[in-house]
């Protein structure tokens, strides 16, 4: 699922306190007509599904990308982790740079900016030059979802803002689904660069199009002051932690001063962070949001349920290439599958999630994920392409379930005026645990892995006529001794890593049934959401 599943429709505006006024907004401009509105669509919904098909696209890529500039595929995860983290870091400025510049000005430029810092990541030439255009690149995308969405609501008439969500809706969903097909296909077929460089003709159109549709439809701007100390705190602590997580394994944790060191600048720099943003006036994020009960248990809820969705995301496809012999288009196949219903059922979840028990459907979707990671725990070696599709179908129902039911829920029991704020803050959150997630999830393999490769070779060694057995068939199949005792190794490797695989999907799986006792400490929606606005839309 995409990031931009649960942004607000709204997040434009700046941050405010619960007590201040909202800005005055001038006149809104009449909606598009005709020819118009369908290129305004088009070219709205294309910069998205080109900034959601990039969070998903590179994931069956990793074990090209890391082959093809001599790292390992978990440092090759760097990849995802650098993107999810410097976006994540700039959501929250989308309101004050909407505000400085307005929305039609900075939308075609970060549009325009992704293309540029697409095109350099097909450039990069090794690990470190690819993660220092990806942190650019999320950087820069940011503003796109948000705004998109803004944008799109502003062109059409308030009676059809219904249908314009559910469109925008399913490119969002779309995108996930064609991006592991495309990324495995271009790595297999073309090379894994032009996953960023399809980016650069798809991202000049929408722009092309956004300006010359747009430009006279510009939001009012106003000078507003920045918190840059907030600012630097968050990135500091934020990339430090991120860092720890991500260098941990390769450092052995601990035992490294640059582990420590890094550990240290993140907690402290955390504590910082959180004393100023409660006492500075114009906080980068509103950290009082999560005195309300709906918004603290409902982030906390999302975002460790969306961390977990989005480690196992990545996970998937490297035990496949890396540990089942599939191709990159292999690998994509079997992940494709999870919009079949995703695309079904999600304007179901929309409809309804007035009407039904918000916290209800919620709980369906994390039991249907834990369903689904227990069935992915039974994983072997021999597992064929079926048994692995199938649980990835039945995910796409929890996902529909998912992201609206507990976005809503968040939103909830908020003043009108602050929900802008609340998202940007629920997004940040979220999208951090994404890339968190993912870290984690692959140290945890290789740890886990490395500890059944040692059972495993302890068994095999103690059964030494099994042992020798197995040298001798395969020396005189015509392998040298050396050769052999590689490929046994290979074995046990291969044998290690699906056991590893396991043991993270079932321990993912008991993690989605404990976080349904947060969703239960929560109220009941009401029907609206705040001083009257839609908790449909806003969960958006």
């Amino acid at each position: 699922m995409s990031d931009a599943a649960t942004l607000s429709a709204g997040d434009a505006p700046p941050p405010e306190r619960e007590n201040d006024a909202p800005a005055s907004a001038a006149a809104p401009h009449p909606p598009l007509q005709g020819m118009a509105l369908v290129l305004g669509t088009l070219s709205l919904s294309l910069a998205t599904f080109m900034n959601v098909l990039d969070s998903s696209i590179a994931n069956v890529s990793l074990p090209a990308i890391a082959g093809d500039l001599g790292v390992s595929p978990q440092q090759g995860t760097w990849v995802i982790t650098s993107f999810g983290v410097a976006n994540a870091i700039s959501v929250p400025l989308t309101g004050w740079l909407t505000q400085r510049f307005g929305a039609v000005r900075l939308f075609t430029a970060s549009v325009l900016l992704f293309v540029l810092t697409s095109w350099l990541c097909g450039f990069a030439w090794s690990l470190e030059t690819l993660v220092f255009f990806r942190v650019l690149q999320g950087a820069v995308a940011g503003p796109m979802i948000p705004l998109s969405q803004t944008l799109l609501l502003a062109s059409y008439p308030v009676a059809r803002a219904g249908m314009a969500l559910a469109m925008w809706g399913m490119t969002t969903l779309v995108a996930p689904v064609v991006g592991p097909l495309l990324g495995g296909w271009i790595t297999d077929n073309i090379a894994w660069p032009w996953i960023f460089y399809i980016n650069v003709p798809v991202g000049i159109v929408a722009a092309a199009l956004t300006w010359s549709l747009y430009r006279h439809r510009e939001t009012p701007t106003r000078k507003l002051p920045i918190d840059t100390i907030g600012l630097s705190l968050l990135v500091l602590w934020v990339g430090a932690l991120q860092l720890m997580l991500d260098k941990g394994k390769e450092l052995d944790w601990f035992a490294s001063g640059e582990i420590i060191t890094m550990a240290v600048v993140a907690v402290v720099g955390l504590a910082v962070f959180l004393v100023w943003e409660l006492t500075d006036e114009h906080p980068v994020v509103d950290l009082r949001l999560f005195g309300q009960r709906n918004f603290a248990f409902g982030v906390v809820a999302l975002s460790v349920a969306y961390g977990l969705f989005f480690g196992n995301v990545v996970l998937l496809p490297l035990w496949l290439q890396q540990y089942m012999g599939y191709t990159a288009t292999a690998a994509g196949m079997a992940l494709a599958p999870v919009g079949v219903l995703a695309i079904a059922l999600t304007p179901l979840a929309g409809r309804k999630v007035s009407h039904w028990d918000p916290r209800t459907m919620a709980t369906v979707a994390f039991i249907v994920f834990s369903l689904v990671l227990w069935m992915r725990a039974q994983f072997t070696t021999e597992t064929s392409l079926i048994q692995i599709i199938i649980p990835t179908v039945i995910q796409g129902a929890a996902m529909s379930f998912f992201f609206i039911p507990l976005t809503t829920i968040t939103l909830s029991n908020l003043p009108h005026h602050r929900i802008p704020a609340a998202a940007g803050l629920s997004n940040f959150v979220r999208i951090t645990a994404g890339a968190m997630g993912t870290s984690i999830a692959t140290t945890w393999w290789d740890s886990r892995a490395s500890l059944h490769h040692a059972h495993l070779t302890e068994a095999l060694v103690a059964g030494q006529g099994v042992f020798a057995q197995t040298l001798e068939k395969m020396t005189a199949a015509g392998l040298s001794h050396e050769q052999a005792l590689v490929q046994i190794n290979r074995m046990i490797d291969q044998q290690a890593y699906t056991r590893a695989a396991d043991d993270i999907f079932l321990g993912s799986a008991y993690v989605f049934l404990g976080l349904i006792m947060l969703i239960w400490l929560t109220s009941r929606p009401g029907p609206t959401v705040g001083d009257g606005s839609p908790g449909a839309s806003a969960a958006h």
